[in-house]
């Protein structure tokens, strides 16, 4: 089925300040016919376009496909933040997985950092990565563990480029009341994420990958080869690779008990300049917060505040994106009261219980990587890489991803947005707290 949420149209970038001000991608073809190829890539986000490039660079006879186009999910909606480390800290990873685990998995992290900012490089990427990234604590009583935690970095990780910020630096790097200290990380940065998407597609492309757009995938026959059937097309292929996150339905039942989709939403401000920026976001760097529903935002190029938060489940969006974003904005902005929202969009990820991605060979040709949580620019980039390597039979970093605990979603995909609502409930109220 399409899996088009309700500011969705088939075919069509949602009215984003993304989709706005990135330059045009020419439309891909659909699929036709019967095709042959020795990897088909379902999903072209940055971990399909991954994938699809590092094969393709390998000397691989890449197809790419997606049921709509390149970057119309979350890798052209997201809070474009690169962050640091996992989605979950590492000394939980420490608790989860022992010392020696949790230091592999900040390598494959720190791993993903400089395979963005390599690919971000490319002259076929236009768009700039910008450093910084400050993660504020919204509770007075988290700022003591943040300390430890930026201490711990420092020293077990040797984590140069992070440092501890007190209340006041706190405010003076963002003009609100909001937040009593929190860890600079410039490591960190943000980008652009539609342009960034739209440039894995032109280096794909130009290292020889077939990429059709408006082809859905509508059946998986395994066996050697694999047939991906779409609306228009067959497509047989040596190897598969699902990169479809949160818009993977129902199209594999054992990844969906793993990865369930939410929605997460942005709006855009009129732009201010570059004084009223300053005042509001000092040197440029994006903010996200110690909230369990995370807000987050930064400034664009052309000036303009791009907040993001709140949440809702399924593929269903409120009516009115920019009053849902409007109010957690003006909570940590009361000077923004009122200001002009040109552009409010919603963008759909998946993710997992416990917000590391999960990886699955569905079987000994088909692979499956997703549920990102938030994590994605950085992550599903890696990943892609990561799946290339696991095709051309290295699989060391695929199985250090793969050996982590990957608990299924309770009830199942029936089960799993009723229950996740209420969980939810649960987080929005301790954020109050």
């Amino acid at each position: 089925m399409d899996l088009l949420t309700a500011n969705d149209a088939p075919g069509s970038y949602p009215d984003s300040y993304y989709a706005a001000t990135a330059a045009p991608l020419p439309p891909f073809p659909a699929a036709t016919g019967t095709l042959d190829c020795d990897v088909c890539v379902v999903g072209a986000g940055y971990m399909g376009l991954s994938t699809a490039l590092h094969l393709a660079q390998r000397g691989y006879d890449v197809i790419l496909i997606d049921a709509q186009r390149v970057g119309f999910g979350a890798s052209g909606r997201n809070g474009g933040q690169l962050g640091p480390g996992q989605r979950v800290d590492q000394d939980t990873l420490e608790q989860m997985m022992g010392r020696d685990h949790a230091q592999a998995l900040w390598d494959v992290a720190i791993q993903a950092q400089d395979l963005v900012r390599d690919l971000a490089a490319s002259d076929l990427v236009h768009a700039q990565l910008h450093d910084g990234v400050l993660y504020a604590d919204h509770r007075a009583r988290y700022v003591p563990e943040t300390r430890a935690y930026v201490d711990m970095l420092q020293t077990r990780y040797h984590h140069a480029d992070v440092r501890f910020v007190d209340r006041d630096e706190c405010r003076a790097l963002v003009a609100s009341d909001a937040y009593h200290g929190g860890m600079l990380d410039m490591r960190a940065g943000h980008i652009h994420p539609l342009e960034f998407a739209f440039g894995l597609a032109r280096m794909a492309q130009a290292a020889g990958v077939r990429i059709f757009e408006r082809t859905r995938m509508t059946g998986l026959r395994r066996g050697d080869p694999v047939t991906v059937d779409t609306d228009t097309a067959q497509i047989r292929a040596r190897h598969v690779v699902l990169g479809c996150n949160g818009y993977l339905g129902s199209a594999d039942r054992q990844v969906a008990r793993h990865v369930m989709p939410i929605n997460n939403f942005i709006a855009a401000t009129r732009p201010l300049d570059p004084a009223e920026q300053d005042r509001l976001i000092r040197d440029n760097i994006a903010v996200a917060d110690s909230k369990f529903v995370v807000n987050y935002f930064r400034f664009s190029d052309d000036h303009r505040l791009l907040f993001g938060g709140t949440e809702s489940y399924g593929y269903r969006f409120p009516r009115d994106i920019a009053a849902k974003v409007r109010r957690p904005m003006q909570e940590i902005f009361p000077q923004l009261k009122g200001i002009r929202i040109d552009y409010a969009w919603g963008g759909t990820l998946g993710i997992t219980m416990n917000r590391m991605p999960h990886y699955a060979r569905l079987d000994g040709n088909i692979l499956s990587l997703s549920g990102f949580s938030g994590h994605g620019l950085g992550m599903a980039t890696l990943s892609g890489q990561i799946a290339a390597d696991m095709i051309a039979g290295q699989a060391e970093r695929f199985d250090l991803m793969a050996s982590l605990p990957s608990p299924a979603f309770p009830g199942g995909p029936a089960l799993r947005t009723p229950l996740l609502v209420l969980a939810m409930l649960w987080y929005s109220l301790r954020d109050r707290l």
